[in-house]
């Protein structure tokens, strides 16, 4: 039996991001469990190999220092958290990841480690993903790379980056799908609990997070009514009469609460939930129109394509059968 394993080596740095740290580490170990082969080996390595406070108080112990990484190194992963811009300015770690990124088969940032990679200069000239809430500043700080806030992932030939915490984990899993194809993938989401995983091109924020909740009592109901019940009649009649309400004034309300109207919102609802069936299910997709209100597959497909840009078929394909 072949002793040959993939090396998965995390730079890590004082206030890093821990569940930065941890998806990817628990994806490749449940991986592993799930029986992939050549399973993964991973590292965390620090700078003098020094134990480092990650962001929530919780102290890492690295196996590794980062100035004494050789190859072969399969894939290498730099950490997000809110010690980045230190790490970004720090020549030792900058200098560090330039050399051992440009020996791995496969080089990747969580969050607002893209920071750190786009110091190394590596990144120039590339589009990549980051946490929504940094990637204005990060940009301003490297003009030559497009840094975009809106993908969960962005997967550029060897170049992997995503955005913002959890979204490590869904490109966890799509580096294992590579790897070891869709079904042993889909055996660590179910084991990590989680969908098989978010397609790259799926928003970082949901519409039901993008903006508080409607403050008006009769909208923050309805819309209650809508996510629980996609495949109900949802026209602007009918969610009038549920509300006791004429449509002209439903209308007003989602116009003033919500900055839409009754038909999109239902509409954008619908489709999210397309995604997230495409996501983490086989279920073909004329059951998935039913489930969530379409009238027809040809209908889910245009909606999907308004929303996502792609079809239903190709973000499917983006995760998995």
């Amino acid at each position: 039996m072949s002793t040959v394993k993939r090396r998965v080596v995390i730079v890590g740095y004082p206030d890093v991001e821990l569940l930065d740290v941890a998806s990817p580490g628990d994806a490749f170990a449940s991986a592993n469990r799930a029986g992939a082969k050549p399973a993964y080996t991973v590292e965390l390595a620090t700078v003098r190999g020094t134990a480092i406070r990650s962001s929530c108080g919780i102290t890492l112990v690295a196996q590794r220092e980062l100035e004494r990484v050789t190859g072969p190194v399969d894939t290498l992963i730099v950490a997000g958290g809110h010690g980045h811009v230190a790490a970004r300015e720090d020549r030792r770690v900058v200098d560090e990841v330039r050399r051992i990124a440009r020996g791995s088969r496969r080089i990747v940032s969580i969050c607002t480690g893209v920071s750190v990679l786009a110091a190394t200069g590596l990144l120039d000239g590339r589009r990549v993903a980051t946490h929504w809430r940094h990637a204005a500043e990060i940009a301003g700080r490297f003009p030559a790379v497009t840094f975009d806030p809106v993908p969960l992932y962005i997967s550029d030939g060897r170049l992997h980056t995503s955005a913002g915490v959890t979204s490590g984990l869904d490109l966890s899993l799509s580096l294992i799908a590579d790897d070891h194809g869709p079904t042993l993938a889909r055996q660590v989401a179910q084991t990590l609990v989680t969908y098989l995983h978010r397609p790259g091109n799926q928003a970082q924020i949901s519409m039901f997070l993008s903006t508080s909740p409607p403050g008006n009592r009769v909208v923050r109901d309805l819309v209650g009514y809508i996510t629980g019940n996609l495949d109900a009649d949802l026209s602007a009649a009918s969610l009038a009469a549920r509300a006791g309400i004429s449509v002209r004034h439903l209308r007003r309300l989602f116009s003033g609460q919500l900055d839409t109207t009754p038909g999109r919102y239902v509409r954008a609802a619908r489709t999210e939930a397309v995604a997230q069936l495409l996501s983490s299910s086989d279920l073909p997709l004329d059951t998935i129109a039913r489930r969530c209100g379409f009238g027809s597959t040809e209908t889910l497909r245009e909606a999907f394509r308004d929303r996502y840009g792609t079809s239903p078929a190709r973000g499917r394909q983006a995760v998995g059968p």
